[in-house]
């Protein structure tokens, strides 16, 4: 690719940023200045506005073109932000490099050389300078499989790695990136950072980074800066003199502060009552996929324990979420429900319609955004118990030993409360996922499979989030979730087992 355009100065002088339909500011009154070449983390409650922020620097929000209101400056080298990036587009640079915090949300092609070559050809890159460009790119970030692999059977974690792939095959003057290790297993996560890193030395790129678990990324940095839900900044200085300064106040907020320890809710295991779904030598595949990536497991889950299910991306944990759920027939072996679970539903849960599985058993999906058909959070929330029979909510309300989980309740404990009246994909990341967990206990299953569960939640929403969890066990309820999450492992296995695949 042609020369970079170099990292250019950030300033933020009263801006503020209001998606359509919602009332409340995304980001509101931001007063910021990055010099070129700093590496910032940026920090703040799930909900603060951190992604917002980073698209507005990415030059991708445009009042005319979505709809939201806009207020203040958002300048790069003195220029706004939309314009600034169209002209470097025209000058065949990137000046900033954007990785979402959904990666699927970035994959625009159907093979993986191709969609990574689709920014360098939109740059007008000559084509002699791509495709070694491309392999460099795929390389560095570890990524397993060859230019031809289809993008539509990668791994959330994969697909992580291709989307990163994509940014840096651009050099751009400005990496953004938001949570750009969430899905990846611990050697994923820790050579995607030796490659950041790398990039970041030797290009003399800027870097504004999110992320909730900030202690491996602190080599990095060169400044933290703590986002103020509603507006402003709530902190600003070294990570050294920030953590140590504000320890208390930030963990209060809802930040993860390095070597600040959480209340986690591990409590003193569960007692498990009947055995719900059997797996004897289950073999699973996603739609499409030749061989199934997970082969012969055999397993059960107890009303009342919990299952971890772990294991390096690609391993198939999510595959095999997906047919523990009965959303997809076993490619081998047999699940079972017990007739407890199934209540004459049948004892194949792949079988089962989708009112009789929403009361039985319920899925949410590592992209939350996948599971939302409502156009307000209260209705989202309304969607399951509709479809369910109303033999089943009245056994929800009977059976349950506190008044925790009626939708206005749900809504309060998941911090969702105020949000009741947006629409769903205006919600942070973080956001989005509590919502399709709140959805998925409004219709009180017996069975509850989590697919990454703790996904952009920050330290107080991912106490709150597990806290609820644990006592779901304590009801009888078995919970079954796929995670690279350390500490929600260390939670659940106090309650149940863990299966590494």
């Amino acid at each position: 690719m042609s020369d970079p355009s170099g990292p250019p100065l950030v300033e933020a002088r009263g801006w503020g940023w209001r998606h359509s339909t919602r009332k409340a500011w995304a980001v509101r009154g931001l007063d910021l200045r990055i010099e070129p070449g700093e590496k910032v983390l940026l920090l703040g409650a799930s909900g603060a506005g951190k992604s917002t922020l980073l698209s507005g620097l990415a030059g991708l929000l445009d009042p005319e073109e979505s709809g939201g209101d806009e207020e203040g400056a958002l300048l790069m080298d003195g220029a706004p932000a939309r314009s600034a990036r169209l002209a470097a587009v025209r000058g065949g640079h990137a000046l900033t490099g954007l990785l979402l915090q959904d990666p699927q949300a970035q994959t625009v092609l159907a093979r993986c050389g191709d969609d990574v070559a689709f920014g360098l050809e939109n740059h007008a890159v000559p084509a002699g300078e791509i495709w070694p460009q491309v392999v460099k790119s795929l390389d560095g970030v570890g990524f397993p499989f060859g230019l031809e692999h289809p993008t539509s059977q990668l791994s959330g974690g994969q697909r992580q790695r291709l989307a990163l792939a994509g940014v840096l095959a651009l050099n751009p003057g400005l990496l953004l990136l938001d949570e750009p290790t969430a899905m990846l297993d611990p050697e994923g996560a820790a050579m995607v950072r030796e490659t950041i890193a790398t990039v970041l030395e030797l290009t003399g790129a800027g870097c504004v980074l999110v992320e909730h678990r900030v202690q491996p990324w602190l080599p990095l940095i060169d400044r933290v800066v703590v986002l103020e839900p509603g507006g402003g900044v709530y902190a600003d200085g070294p990570p050294s003199v920030v953590f140590a300064e504000q320890a208390e106040s930030l963990s209060a907020a809802g930040v993860w502060v390095p070597g600040f320890k959480l209340g986690t809710p591990v409590g003193g295991g569960s007692v498990g009552g009947p055995i719900l779904l059997t797996a004897e030598k289950l073999s699973a595949r996603r739609p499409g996929q030749a061989e199934p990536p997970v082969r012969d497991v055999d397993l059960v889950v107890e009303a009342g324990r919990s299952l971890a299910i772990t294991g390096a991306n690609g391993a198939g944990k999510s595959t095999l979420a997906l047919a523990l759920a009965g959303l997809t027939a076993p490619a081998g072996g047999t699940l079972t429900a017990s007739p407890e679970l199934a209540r004459g539903a049948g004892p194949d849960p792949y079988r089962w319609r989708a009112r009789e599985l929403v009361s039985r058993i319920g899925t949410v999906f590592q992209d939350p955004q996948h599971q939302f058909v409502a156009s307000t959070v209260a209705g989202e929330l309304a969607v399951g118990p509709e479809r369910a029979a109303a033999a089943a909510k009245q056994r929800w309300r009977r059976a349950s030993p506190i008044d925790a989980f009626d939708p206005e309740e749900l809504l309060h404990r998941l911090r969702l409360d105020h949000l009741a009246r947006a629409n769903p994909y205006t919600l942070s990341g973080g956001e989005q996922r509590r919502l399709s967990v709140a959805t998925v206990l409004a219709t009180a299953p017996d069975v509850l499979i989590l697919d990454e569960p703790t996904f952009g939640q920050d330290a107080r929403t991912w106490t709150e989030l597990t806290a609820l969890l644990v006592e779901l066990l304590g009801e009888g309820r078995a919970v079954v979730a796929a995670t690279h999450d350390a500490e929600l492992v260390d939670v659940l296995s106090a309650h149940g087992k863990v299966l590494s695949l």
